[in-house]
């Protein structure tokens, strides 16, 4: 039996197994490939997507958990509702000259994103605590924390103005 959802604003319907990790119905099934196999057991973040807004693992996200949510990818979330976020994080992101293998990033950037629309003026603690389940092997946690800061900023001026 399919699987309705959203999908980075358009409805879809996915007949699939219903226990397939939502990681290998976007790579798989729907042919987008910015969401990144990393560890497997929700640990590392390379896979991170937004369920309804919130950043979910969907390597342990299953297809049957998908039913009736809207799901956005890296691919959809400068259209989404949180393209403002997305935007100044990317941009941010290239300035600050954060990715260096830049195999998590896509899940980097989710993360972030998630962060911003939350909670616009983030503190250390606050990126710490919602960047602590993605991983960088490349360790760039240090620019990634300064470019949050510097996208938090940018939100801020843009919104004052």
């Amino acid at each position: 039996m399919a699987v309705t959802f959203r999908l980075n604003g358009k409805d879809v319907s996915v007949d699939a197994d219903r226990d397939m990790p939502m990681l290998w119905v976007i790579r798989e099934q729907l042919n987008l490939t910015g969401t990144k196999f990393g560890c497997g057991i929700a640990q590392c973040g390379a896979c991170t997507i937004h369920q309804d807004g919130v950043p979910a693992r969907s390597c342990q996200l299953p297809l049957a958990a998908a039913e009736g949510t809207s799901i956005t990818t890296i691919e959809g979330a400068m259209e989404s509702d949180v393209g403002k976020a997305f935007e100044a994080v990317q941009s941010t992101w290239r300035e600050i000259d954060v990715v260096q293998c830049g195999y998590c990033q896509s899940g980097q950037l989710m993360s972030a994103t998630a962060l911003l629309a939350e909670n616009p003026n983030p503190t250390d603690d606050d990126i710490d605590g919602a960047m602590s389940g993605n991983l960088c092997r490349c360790a760039t946690h240090v620019r990634i924390r300064k470019a949050i800061h510097l996208a938090a900023n940018r939100l801020s001026e843009t919104n004052n103005d």
